[in-house]
């Protein structure tokens, strides 16, 4: 793996937890190595290197640091994967027996998982049931039975779940949508015109760069008018998580996906401003580890920008990777939450 030097120092700056494990700062002066997230303070830019792994740090003759012990990650990286294989049973064990079998006391691998995956066991949980369920809903002819099929409970538990992934139904999700009044409207922000457009139930496309004629393209069987009036709150809403992401509000959203798009929508709602996840992080934390292109995919497919942070994810290396309005407008957004987050 190449390592992007410049990256890896931003990441070290934040501690930035979503890379550890992805490479270990080496301190020369000192003689120590360390995660990208550990507490100690920053040491000069010119004193640190960085390896690919612990390996590679100790055999340039640099130790372990004994606050942030990055020589555990290793024990950590094969429990997390032991679990995986537990939660990916029919019937996954609660957090208390998971961490017993893996040989460690709950709080500290629940840490140690969601620090690994971005998401913790029993959401990692949630996420298989959900691809269960968009498999049964595929193949099965009554809803019910795709419920009952995937693993849940009841049909309350499941659409309280499916309520979680952003509000969309079986039905919905079946429907993609079609048939409702769509109004929308163009506010100005300190990245471009940015396109609001949203049903009676909530923004269904929020984008820089667009008008009417997209939302055409995409709901050909919806009736689209012009109201900006009628949308003020979501106007200023929206304008706020662009212009303030750390106050960013929690507005109603209506859009229509797979089980693994919602599902990854989902996920990347929870990632808090000012902190970054991989696509392999996207991937596992919806309990598809393999998946990596797949949730690359579902990300770039995301319907609402900046409400459901897709500028939060980064390739393996720390560079940007792609955005669909443009990497100056992705950095843009990352630099105002660290910004604000650290005021």
């Amino acid at each position: 793996m190449t390592i992007d030097d410049a990256a890896a120092w931003e990441a070290v700056l934040r501690r930035d937890r979503a890379f550890d494990g992805r490479f270990v700062t080496g301190v020369l002066t000192t003689g120590i190595y360390c995660r990208p997230s550990c507490a100690a303070r920053h040491p000069s830019r010119q004193n640190v290197r960085f390896f690919e792994n612990d390996s590679a740090a100790e055999a340039a003759g640099l130790r372990a640091c004994l606050r942030c012990k990055p020589d555990d990650l290793a024990r950590d990286e094969v429990a997390v994967r032991q679990a995986i294989d537990l939660l990916s049973k029919d019937a996954p064990p609660a957090l208390e027996a998971l961490a017993m079998e893996v040989g460690y006391a709950p709080h500290h691998f629940q840490r140690v998982f969601k620090r690994a995956t971005g998401v913790s066991p029993a959401q990692y949980a949630r996420g298989l049931r959900a691809q269960r369920a968009e498999a049964a809903l595929a193949s099965e002819a009554r809803v019910t039975d795709a419920i009952y099929g995937a693993g849940y409970s009841g049909p309350s538990r499941f659409y309280e779940e499916a309520g979680q992934r952003l509000g969309m139904t079986p039905t919905a999700w079946r429907r993609g949508g079609s048939g409702v009044t769509i109004r929308w409207t163009i506010a100005g922000t300190s990245l471009g015109p940015m396109l609001i457009a949203a049903t009676e139930k909530g923004i269904c496309r929020l984008s820089f760069d667009e008008d009417e004629s997209e939302l055409v393209r995409r709901f050909p069987n919806a009736r689209i008018e012009a109201g900006g009036e009628a949308l003020s709150e979501l106007v200023a809403g929206a304008v706020i998580a662009v212009e303030t992401p750390s106050r960013m509000p929690d507005l109603p959203l209506d859009i229509a996906g797979t089980a693994f798009q919602l599902a990854v929508w989902a996920e990347l709602r929870r990632i808090p401003p000012g902190e970054t996840r991989t696509y392999t992080q996207m991937a596992a934390a919806v309990g598809k580890p393999k998946a990596v292109r797949a949730a690359g995919s579902a990300n770039g497919a995301n319907p609402i920008s900046v409400l459901i942070p897709c500028h939060r994810v980064v390739r393996s290396d720390g560079s940007l990777g792609g955005y669909a309005y443009g990497l100056d407008r992705k950095r843009a957004l990352l630099d105002k939450e660290r910004t604000q987050i650290n005021d």
